[in-house]
């Protein structure tokens, strides 16, 4: 049987997500998600951006949207680089 996983021991850098919600958040609701950045778009969504250190941490971040009752659209690993990032208005 071929492990799958990283080793345990590996140090890893935390990973940049875009997670885009229908509808918008107010900023007040940045604080809830532990200073990730939140921008309105002018397509009625919202776009939650930030550094995530593990997988657990991802599944929190997760469990928080599902409580909101907003529905999920997509969730992307992104890049430092995209220049996607940057796109919106951030609030």
């Amino acid at each position: 049987m071929s492990d799958t996983h990283a080793s345990s021991d590996a140090r890893r850098e935390p990973v940049q997500y875009e997670i885009r919600l229908k509808g918008h958040l107010e900023a007040r609701w940045a604080a809830w998600f532990d200073g990730l950045s939140l921008t309105q778009e002018s397509d009625g969504t919202t776009v939650i951006r930030g550094s995530v250190i593990d997988q657990a941490a991802l599944h929190g971040l997760l469990n928080k949207v599902r409580d909101l009752g907003l529905p999920l659209i997509a969730v992307k690993q992104v890049s430092l680089n995209d220049p996607k990032q940057t796109k919106g208005k951030e609030r």
